[in-house]
């Protein structure tokens, strides 16, 4: 019983992880349309509310949660789809690391890309979740 506890909370944070995701970049969009203060200031505290309040919490449940479900079975440790999703998470990581990045520089004014850019850069975690989802669900190898 404690094992499908551990793995619904799992997919409760990595659900609301990939919400933020989903959203930080779609605000960076819109972050980089506007040209006033007002809008400024606003997106900088929907961006780091978005990040520090949801994202990295999520973030660390993803991991802690995860990191029980392995324990709890070891023996995933030697198949193939395991070590795929472990890879492409932590590209994932990089990937929520450069979105804080990014939430900073704008709070400093120092955003040098256009909103065609983070239009692509909002595409990326989509892929991410579709490749761990058919890894997990599937098990390919």
């Amino acid at each position: 019983m404690f094992y499908l506890w551990l793995k619904a909370f799992h997919i409760i944070a990595v659900v609301t992880w990939f919400a933020g995701l989903f959203y930080l970049p779609r605000l960076f969009v819109y972050h980089a349309m506007s040209s006033d203060e007002i809008s400024h200031e606003r997106f900088c505290i929907m961006e780091r509310k978005l990040y520090r309040g949801i994202m990295q919490p999520s973030m660390v449940a993803t991991l802690l949660l995860g990191g029980g479900l392995l324990y709890l079975n070891p023996g995933w440790l030697s198949m193939g789809w395991l070590h795929a999703k472990l890879a492409l998470v932590f590209i994932l990581l990089a990937y929520h690391h450069t979105c804080g990045a990014q939430m900073r520089a704008f709070a400093r004014g120092e955003n040098t890309r256009s909103h065609v850019f983070f239009r692509w850069f909002n595409e990326v975690p989509v892929l991410f979740l579709l490749a761990i989802v058919i890894f997990v669900v599937v098990k390919p190898f």
